[in-house]
């Protein structure tokens, strides 16, 4: 079928964007001239159909009811499995909407997407599937993956399994609340300024944001390809090691990825040896502002046990830490406004799998709806169109040119220290807000809980969160970051932790007293 042909009117719109003067005749001519090249993009239509067009299976799936849904946490519930034996043989594993699951909806947290049939399955879906995991279903995430809470999805808040009336973190808010209620053993969460790890640390279970490619995106639905992660979610290290041995890898579909990323299991590198490394307590991610000094020093207890197990600690300042929040923010504001939202997700320029299906939807859908937007995407792109049009997108260029003094900063500590430790977020969970996702006195609450994760959303480094100990009945996150590609250290040292803390507890089992770090 042949596509939509411009009128006059839409080439006279596209020339005032450009700043283009055309009189009636030159604009007849263009739409004419725009006619004939569209020719080739009918062509490649016909194409697409007979050659690529994936045909979407047919897979059974279910709304729950709220009764069955208490937390909030499941858009929709399955059952996927393809019978194959692996090292997830009858794992139960909830998906983060935002990632593509063929033949079940996906809404990505938003208007703007409901009503979407994913046609493919993404790359770490079918490592799942391949590994002999079934897919429990897609779990509720923030809408468009842009908030640090849990009240901005359209389909209302996703509650904290410790205390129902709080937020769970965001954006990866369904699967943190799922795994740390027991109602799946694993989940995928995806990262772009701390989805994976803010959620973990407020749901008190254990975060890890891959480094930068080493996890294929292919099938996720961005944000900036150059900040977009997808990790592993569960309620011990040892099963996030676990999932990240079968998520990890190059799948040669996906841009962020080079084509020498290593393939390790993660879960045979956990020998809980750790005597001799040094971990450094990095002094900029405490005392942020906005932060409660009971954390910080639960966590500065908490990593003050390493040294039971051979290794040394002490301070280590990185000052760009306090400052690369800065970049990031300029980063996905700008980065959102240009390829989420006017490139429809994907944006163009870069080889690599598409998902037109998602992209003709989402660019139908996303005006149609626009004020159901939350007002975390509106302030975003709201700036972010700014910056890329009156600022011609400089700001965003020189971010990227300060990038690599900000990597660098991260690689001198870490030559000096194998991890470096921190709060993963300053607080602990907050009582949900009462009032709708496009309510802007909320933003801040949307917003504040990044400061520590953010910075390594640019770098690429790894870094995982788990649970450092209660604070007034409420799970307290410790991050851990490591040298790029060199996840297997992180994982280990977590592992230790885990160890020296006897496993970690579960809403309701708790066994840590409230203001304590990890009992002894």
């Amino acid at each position: 079928m042949a596509v939509p042909r411009p009128s006059t009117t839409d080439i006279a719109a596209a020339a005032s964007h450009f700043g283009f003067r055309l009189d009636a005749d030159a604009l007849a001519a263009y739409t004419a001239i725009a006619g004939y090249t569209l020719t080739s993009y009918d062509a490649v239509d016909e194409l697409y159909d007979q050659l690529a067009r994936p045909q979407v299976p047919e897979r059974a799936y279910r709304f729950p009811k709220p009764a069955d849904n208490p937390l909030g946490a499941w858009y929709v519930t399955a059952e996927i499995s393809s019978g194959a034996q692996g090292p997830l043989s009858g794992r139960t594993v909830a998906i983060k909407d935002n990632i593509a699951v063929a033949g079940i909806p996906m809404m990505n947290g938003s208007a703007a997407l409901e009503g979407f049939i994913s046609s493919r399955d993404a790359t770490v879906v079918e490592r799942l599937l391949d590994a002999g995991a079934v897919i429990a279903g897609k779990s509720v995430c923030e809408d468009l993956c842009c908030s640090g809470s849990s009240f901005t999805s359209a389909c209302g808040p996703v509650r904290n399994p410790w205390d129902p009336t709080r937020e769970a973190g965001g954006s990866s808010s369904g699967s943190a609340a799922l795994v740390a209620a027991g109602v799946v053993d694993l989940a995928l969460g995806a990262d772009q300024g701390g989805s994976v790890r803010i959620p973990a640390a407020l749901c008190g279970i254990v975060g890890h944001k891959p480094t930068h490619g080493l996890v294929p995106y292919t099938g996720a639905f961005p944000i900036e390809r150059t900040i977009d992660h997808i990790g592993p979610m569960a309620r011990t290290v040892a099963d996030t090691a676990l999932l990240l041995s079968v998520l990890a890898g190059p799948d040669g579909r996906d841009p962020r990825q080079r084509d020498d990323v290593p393939v390790l299991d993660y879960r045979a590198a956990l020998t809980g040896d750790v005597a001799g490394l040094r971990v450094g307590l990095l002094s900029e991610g405490f005392g942020q502002p906005g932060s409660r000094p009971e954390v910080d020093e639960l966590v500065r207890s908490a990593a003050q046990r390493f040294s039971e197990i051979g290794c040394s600690v002490a301070e280590v300042s990185v000052p760009w830490h306090r400052t690369a929040f800065h970049l990031f923010t300029v980063i996905i504001t700008d980065g959102a406004a240009a390829q989420m939202l006017d490139g429809n997700g994907y944006g163009i320029g870069v080889d690599g799998l598409y998902d037109p299906e998602l992209m003709a939807h989402f660019a139908r859908q996303r005006l149609a709806t626009a004020d159901q937007f939350s007002s975390t995407i509106k302030a975003a792109v709201l700036c972010g169109h700014y910056g890329q049009t009156t600022l011609g997108g400089a700001v965003y260029a020189k971010a990227r040119n300060l990038l690599p003094q900000v990597r660098a900063a991260y690689d001198d500590a870490l030559d000096h220290y194998e991890v470096l430790v921190m709060p993963t977020v300053p607080g602990t969970a907050e009582t949900l807000p009462v009032g709708g996702p496009q309510d802007l006195a909320f933003l801040a609450n949307a917003h504040g809980k990044a400061i520590n994760t953010a910075p390594m959303d640019i770098t690429g480094h790894p870094a995982i969160s788990v649970p450092a100990g209660l604070l007034d009945g409420l799970p307290v996150g410790m991050m851990i970051m490591g040298k790029r590609f060199d996840d297997a250290t992180v994982l280990n040292v977590a592992h230790a932790f885990e160890q020296l803390c006897a496993g970690f507890p579960m809403p309701g089992r708790g066994s840590r007293h409230a203001g304590s770090p990890a009992s002894r």
